[in-house]
């Protein structure tokens, strides 16, 4: 099977989703976009990405970069490296695109995208979410997702850890 599969084709540059947005945007297709580190795909995140894609015609996933994900979360993650998360994720039939940013918040990408919805896990309150004042001023809408129950990233390692 070779690595750069038809789902590759799906993994952009912050250059390139622009002139992809702009195609979308003259097809009047809205745009939703949701962000984070996806380090160990689980169960958990694909439902997540599911719904979120049910709220419009694309999703953009923004996905944190590795050096992003060491500034954020504790020293030994990323797990997996940025390549290899972009292209599960990419590889989702519901996933539109992939972006991966280097800072530590999706801010400048969510100015880049100007979502129709902005959306992230229920876990956040509306207020709370980085870069909604951009979407709410834009006209956009936030929304959260509730996240299944006994599903994330940290339980997965630390059952490793511990056995």
């Amino acid at each position: 099977m070779n690595y750069n599969s038809d789902f590759s084709t799906h993994i952009f540059n912050e250059k390139t989703i622009v002139r992809i947005i702009e195609k979308w945007r003259r097809e009047k297709n809205r745009i939703v976009f949701t962000n984070g580190c996806f380090d160990i795909l689980h169960l958990g995140h694909v439902d997540y990405l599911y719904k979120a894609s049910k709220l419009a015609d694309k999703l953009i996933v923004g996905l944190n970069s590795d050096s992003s994900v060491k500034r954020i979360k504790e020293k030994n993650r990323p797990v997996q490296g940025e390549k290899s998360r972009s292209s599960v994720l990419a590889a989702l039939k519901f996933v539109d695109a992939v972006v991966i940013f280097n800072e530590e918040t999706p801010q400048q990408l969510i100015e880049i995208v100007q979502p129709h919805i902005l959306v992230k896990g229920a876990d956040y309150k509306i207020n709370n979410i980085v870069g909604s004042d951009f979407v709410i001023s834009n006209g956009g809408n936030v929304e959260t997702i509730d996240f299944m129950p006994g599903y994330s990233t940290s339980d997965i390692i630390n059952k490793i850890k511990n056995g």
